[in-house]
This record gives structure tokens, sequence and C-alpha cells, in this order.
């Protein structure tokens, strides 16, 4: 059975999704809960592509069944391992050999199988119309260290729609976002999970979302997607200064002082020399504290520069203690 877009991502929910494509396809980006089995890995799927291009399509596929021959048993135990049911959904890249043979295979041993129209190729397509959606956003602003993510975090448990970009980012957007994080997707997964979030949500509704530029530490977010974000109203949170520092101190106050430093040095211009120097010589004395003073006096001046553009747009402005959440979660959850 060949399945579009629309009936693969209901029936995924009871069945065990299966990528046929390389290792290294998978690698750069793949659907959510989607199981790796390649029918050609990385180095077979050269060899195919070599003589495709040096011999013709005929003789690529006789290389590509020499090569997944001996391999073959392997590939339907695998298979066989994935599925309580012996029912599966399969795709490759367009939906095309890669996929139809693989379940051709794992038929012969019993295997039930559905293969998704225009493969993976058809699911990138609908992820990237579903970033033209125009969202209701109200984009959350704040000066660094005021709790932003918290705060999302408070209005989800509330029952809020929200997209917490550097969640699925890995990366807190700074220059020292991506210190004890884990590593960054790719762009392309980044989509994809950004996707199957937007899947969550009602466009009808408003949904919270965090003030970013459009990169997020190397991450780039899709531009109708941005464009979005930066027509839609914002609302500004005020945090004072010593607050902000105490959070960003309980932050990053474990971070590894050699890699805080070198994420430093990626600002020094921006800093001034002198600032730098001074905020270098308290990371070593372990001051942590008057590191981040020092260091907001960038930043925040960065972010007025930043709140000065979008002016015409700021629907609220917001005083916050930056302890209790849940009182300023009702707060804002009363904005119309």
């Amino acid at each position: 059975m060949v399945l579009p877009v629309d009936e693969f991502l209901k029936l995924r929910e009871t069945l065990p999704v299966v990528d046929v494509r390389s290792e290294g396809e998978f690698a750069e980006g793949h659907i959510r809960s989607a199981i790796n089995i390649p029918i050609l890995n990385n180095a077979e799927r050269v060899a195919v592509g070599t003589d495709y291009k040096q011999k013709g399509q005929a003789e690529a596929i006789r290389t590509g069944f020499r090569l997944v021959g001996p391999r073959l048993l392997d590939i339907i135990d695998q298979a066989k391992t994935v599925t309580e049911k012996n029912e599966m959904i399969v795709h490759c890249w367009r939906g095309g050999m890669r996929s139809g043979n693989f379940c051709q295979f794992v038929g012969m041993a019993g295997v039930k199988t559905h293969q998704l129209k225009g493969g993976y190729k058809a699911y990138r397509q609908e992820a990237l119309q579903s970033f033209k959606t125009p969202f209701k956003f109200v984009v959350l602003a704040g000066s660094t260290g005021s709790g932003k993510t918290e705060v999302l975090q408070t209005l989800a448990a509330n029952g809020e729609q929200v997209i917490d970009l550097e969640q699925l980012a890995s990366h807190k957007g700074s220059v020292f976002g991506g210190l004890m994080q884990k590593p960054q997707p790719t762009t392309e997964q980044f989509q994809n999970d950004l996707f199957e979030k937007i899947l969550t949500l009602d466009p009808g509704k408003r949904v919270w979302i965090e003030d970013e530029s459009v990169a997020v530490g190397k991450i780039f977010l899709p531009l109708d997607f941005w464009q979005t974000m930066g027509r839609s109203p914002v609302v500004a949170l005020s945090v004072d200064k010593d607050i902000r520092i105490k959070r960003l101190v309980n932050e990053y106050g474990a971070a590894d002082k050699n890699e805080f430093l070198e994420a430093m040095t990626g600002i020094t211009k921006k800093l001034g020399g002198q600032h730098f120097k001074a905020a270098k010589e308290k990371l070593l004395e372990n001051d942590m504290a008057a590191v981040m003073d020092i260091l907001l006096t960038y930043y925040d001046k960065a972010y007025r520069n930043g709140l000065e553009k979008k002016k015409n747009r700021i629907t609220a402005n917001v005083v916050w203690n930056g302890t209790d959440k849940n009182k300023l979660v009702n707060e804002l959850s009363s904005f119309q």
C-alpha cells in the first residue's frame, strides 16, 4: 500500500517507520521515531551512484543487487525485530527503488509494508509548507537573564501553546548558548523537529515563542517562519539587573572556565578590549557575578537596540520580580 503524507502521519502512531536511506542521509535529517535500516550503506550508495553516472542505470542496478545480496538476510532480520505486528511503514528519499525493493524483500519474509508516497522528500515538502502558516505568535522578549525559557515552560504547563526554539535547537541563543548543552542537530533535523511540534498546535489559537534572531547557534530558522515572528506582537519582560545576574550565575557558574573564556573571546570586539580584559580577570578569580555584570553591559545595549526596532509591535511591558512565575503567567495569559 502506498500512503500519502497525511495518511502516513496518522498511521505512524501505531506502526514503526523504517527509513531505508543510508546512515549518512539519516544523520543529516530524519522523521521523528524513524528506525534506520539502510538497504545501501554510505559506501555502497557511492558505488551505485558512480556506476549510474559512468555505466548507466542497468549496471547500477546490478551493482546494487550484488552489494545488497550478502546482507539481505541481516536486513530482513533487522526488519523483523522492529515490528511486533509484522507490519511497518517504509520510506527512502523519493519513494522509489530503494523502499520498493525493501518492501519486496521483507514482504517475502511475511512483513506487511506501507510505502510513503514521495518518500522523505514528500515529508520535507510538507514541513517546509508548514512554516508558511500564519501563526498567531506572541513573541516574548526580555534582556539576557530574564528567565524567558522558564516563563515559556510555565505557560505550557498552564495550557498555553508554546514553541521553545532553544530547546529544539539545543542552544540558548547567545555566544554562551552552547555551553553545557548537547550537540546541536543539523538545520534539517531542527526543521523536522519544529514541524513535528507544529503538528501538535492549533493554528487558530495564539502561540507563545521567544524572541530570537534568524540563527540559534549554528541553526537557521526557516525564513517564512522567522518572518511571521517578525510581524507578530511582542510582550517585553523587565527584570532588575541584580536578579538577572544571579540567574546567569546559577545558569553558567558550573560551566568549564576554559570553554566559557573561549566563548567570551567571540565577542571581544563587541564587548570592547577593556571590558573583555576585566571580565577575563574576574573569570580567572572565579567571580562569576562580576563577569556577568560586565557582560551585560554589551548584552543589555544590544537588547535595547533590538527592542527599539520592534517598538511598534510591543503590546505590553511587564515588570517581573524573577521569582513568582505563576503570578506572571496568569498575567500574561489574561492578555487578549
